[in-house]
């Protein structure tokens, strides 16, 4: 059972250090029973405490790493049900579903789109990171060789699909050192498969046609000593699929279900031949929080929107997203190209470089930090005034970049150009337009 706030406040040492991040530790015990915060940031807490407090303080869905070295990710340690709680962890692996029937030349080309389908945004690499490959061919010898021909190709992390523990036994065989996901036990078969995720130290998923059942299966797995589950309720599509999908976070959450407090699996490839209603489910599933969801293909004008909603869900609602300081080059400046100064917020960058490009007119764009605000808000908190505008744009190599001094500060901030002229001297201060809309017609009748 849980414990209560006042129950971890006893254990704890009273120091009211702060050190946690918390004024009290009454405040820091009513965040650990909350399950939002973690029982590392106390530095005083005793041994015997920690070991008191490590269930209350673990976070409701359990920790669950696939695959291996720098190609690993996790899912699970998920503490809250919406993101302006506190925030998201792990973001869920995007995958490609594969059967071991397909010829070997083609399997290594779609079991390489994993690696080869990537964006940078944000100064972040999104791409997916799971290959699934199930045993179409009920033949072990054909599913072990397609396993070990992908693993020649990528070092992606595997979810192995099938339901016999013999043609498993046979994968796992090539793979078991790299910690693919087992999918699946099964009423029929979870004494076999725990006994393989055990010898193979590996995560193993349970599947069950609706809820009853897959808690009566976990709680079958589980108590074999299987403890790195992830869940598939066994519904692909409809109100059924969300409503689970919903209850497995709401059970684990706030009504501290433990059968139920595991990362989920999803396959919008099973559920549709349509590749826009797959994709629109898979959005739908980054945000009713799967784990793992497996797509027939990965193509990157399908894969690139939801990897953007996954970055932006998956980011920290304290903390805007923003970009790093620096001078971007948008197409290929000169010397002669023009020069604007704008903020880090990551909405402000995209909307103005973007609008950059559309205008043809090759541009440096200096991105002064703010800590992630917009241009009005950081003007309201003197992040994005004269003085430091005119540092930054000092201690940038800017001019270096440039023969001419014209330096366009957005309309928003008209009001500070002429403090700007006296802080940059040997600068001309221009104001653009308000909206960046209107940055095309006039970037096209700018002159230095």
């Amino acid at each position: 059972m849980a414990l209560t706030g006042l129950q971890i406040f006893k254990m704890l040492p009273k120091t009211n250090c702060g050190e946690c991040g918390f004024p009290t530790c009454m405040a820091f015990a009513m965040k650990l029973a909350a399950r939002q915060a973690e029982l590392d940031k106390c530095p005083y807490v005793s041994d015997e405490a920690r070991q008191n407090l490590s269930e209350a303080s673990a976070p409701p869905i359990r920790k669950i790493t696939i695959g291996v070295g720098d190609d690993a990710f996790i899912i699970g340690e998920e503490t809250v049900m919406f993101r302006h709680e506190k925030t998201f962890v792990h973001p869920p692996g995007l995958g490609i579903l594969l059967a071991d029937t397909l010829d070997e030349k083609e399997l290594a080309e779609q079991a390489k789109k994993v690696d080869s389908v990537a964006f940078e945004r944000i100064e972040q690499i999104l791409k997916p990171r799971v290959v699934a490959i199930k045993a179409a061919s009920g033949d072990a010898q054909t599913f072990a060789a397609a396993v070990k021909k992908i693993g020649e190709v990528t070092k992606a992390a595997l979810v192995l699909i099938s339901e016999d523990p013999t043609i498993m036994k046979a994968a796992l065989e090539v793979c078991g050192a790299n910690k693919p996901l087992i999918y699946a036990a099964n009423n029929d078969n979870f004494t076999e498969m725990a006994a393989l995720a055990k010898e193979y130290a590996t995560a193993l998923a349970v599947k069950a046609e609706g809820l009853e059942a897959l808690v009566d299966l976990s709680d079958k797995v589980t108590a074999l000593g299987i403890k790195d589950l992830v869940l598939d309720a066994g519904s692909r599509n409809g109100n059924q699929h969300l409503q689970e999908l919903t209850y497995i976070r709401r059970a684990s959450l706030k009504a501290k279900n433990k059968s139920l407090g595991f990362p989920i699996i999803t396959f919008p490839a099973e559920a549709t031949d349509d590749p826009d209603a797959e994709m629109a489910l898979a959005g739908l599933e980054i945000m009713r929080y799967a784990g793992i969801i497996i797509l027939n293909d990965l193509d990157p004008a399908r894969v690139l929107p939801l990897m953007v909603l996954l970055q932006n869900i998956y980011t920290d609602p304290q903390k805007p997203m923003q970009m790093s300081e620096g001078i971007y080059q948008i197409g290929d400046p000169k010397e002669d190209s023009p020069v604007l100064v704008t903020t880090n917020f990551s909405l402000t960058y995209f909307i103005v470089s973007g609008e950059i490009e559309s205008s043809r007119v090759s541009s440096w764009l200096c991105v002064m930090d703010v800590e992630g605000l917009s241009v009005l808000t950081a003007w309201a908190a003197g992040k994005f005034i004269p003085e430091k505008i005119a540092q930054f744009i000092k201690k940038s190599d800017i001019s270096t970049k440039v023969k001419h001094r014209h330096l366009v500060l957005p309309g928003y901030v008209a009001q500070i150009s002429g403090e700007l002229d006296e802080e940059l001297p040997e600068w001309s201060i221009s104001v653009g337009p308000r909206e960046a809309g209107d940055l095309t017609h006039y970037l096209k009748e700018w002159s230095a």
